[in-house]
C-alpha cells in the first residue's frame, strides 16, 4: 500500500478500524469530512481491540476485559467475512451503518444492531451467523490485516490506524488523532494539514492534552 494515488487520482488514506471502538468511529467520521475538502481517498481495513489485547487480558480492567471477551469478536468477524464474501468496497458503508447503530442510536453491540446494519448496508442478512462462529473461517484474514495495520505504529497504541503517503513515496503511519466530537468543514481540513504535518517529521513521537470526557462505553 505504498502508492501515491488512487486510480481516481486522489491520495489514498488507510484507515484501519475496530467497529467496536467510539474513538475510531469519532475518527472515522472526522476523516470522512476531511475527504470532502481535501483531495483524499479513504481505504477502509479491519483491525481489532480483541487481537491486539487477547495476550494481556489478565492486566485490562474487569469491565473492559469483559467488553474484549464477550462483544468485541462478534462485530469484527461479520464485518471481515463481508469483507471477504463481497469485497472492499462493502466496508465503509457496513461500518457506517454498524457504527450509527452501536454508537450513535446507543443500541449496543447486540444481535439485533448488528442484523439491522448488516440490512442498512444492503448485505445478506445470514453474515450474521459469523458473529458466534469460534472457528472463525476468516480468522487468518482479520488477523493478517490487524497485523498490516498495528505493525505501521507498535503493539503500544490501539484503534484507529491512519496511514498516508509521504514526500518520499513511504507511508507515514499514526494512531489516531483522538477528537471528539469530530470536526467539520475547514475545522476538520486544519486537523487534518496539522496531523500530517507533525507525524511527517521522523523523530516526531507523541502529542496529548488533558481532557475530562471521552466517548461513553456502557452502551456497547
Amino acid at each position: 500500500m505504498s502508492e501515491t494515488t488512487t486510480s481516481t487520482g486522489r491520495t489514498p488514506v488507510d484507515f484501519w478500524f475496530d467497529p467496536l471502538c467510539p474513538w475510531a468511529w469519532m475518527t472515522s467520521r472526522w476523516v470522512l469530512e476531511v475527504e470532502k475538502v481535501r483531495d483524499i481517498e479513504v481505504r477502509w481495513h479491519v483491525m481489532s481491540l480483541a487481537v491486539l489485547n487477547e495476550n494481556r487480558l489478565d492486566e485490562l480492567p474487569e469491565d473492559y476485559r469483559e467488553m474484549l471477551t464477550t462483544k468485541a469478536w462478534k462485530a469484527v468477524r461479520v464485518v471481515t467475512a463481508a469483507w471477504q464474501k463481497h469485497g472492499d468496497d462493502v466496508l465503509g458503508p457496513l461500518y457506517t451503518a454498524l457504527g450509527t447503530r452501536f454508537h450513535n442510536n446507543g443500541e449496543g453491540v447486540t444481535p439485533e444492531a448488528i442484523a439491522g446494519a448488516l440490512a442498512d448496508a444492503g448485505l445478506p442478512a445470514e453474515l450474521i451467523d459469523y458473529a458466534e462462529q469460534e472457528d472463525f473461517e476468516f480468522d487468518a484474514e482479520l488477523r493478517a490485516s490487524h497485523k498490516e495495520g498495528i505493525e505501521k505504529v507498535g503493539q503500544d497504541v490501539g484503534t484507529p490506524v491512519i496511514a498516508v503517503p509521504g514526500p518520499d513515496g513511504e507511508q507515514i503511519a499514526f494512531f489516531g488523532p483522538v477528537v471528539t466530537p469530530a470536526p467539520k468543514g475547514e475545522e476538520a481540513a486544519r486537523l487534518w494539514d496539522g496531523t500530517l504535518a507533525v507525524a511527517s517529521v521522523p523523530g516526531f513521537y507523541e502529542i496529548k492534552r488533558s481532557r475530562t470526557k471521552g466517548p461513553d462505553f456502557s452502551n456497547l
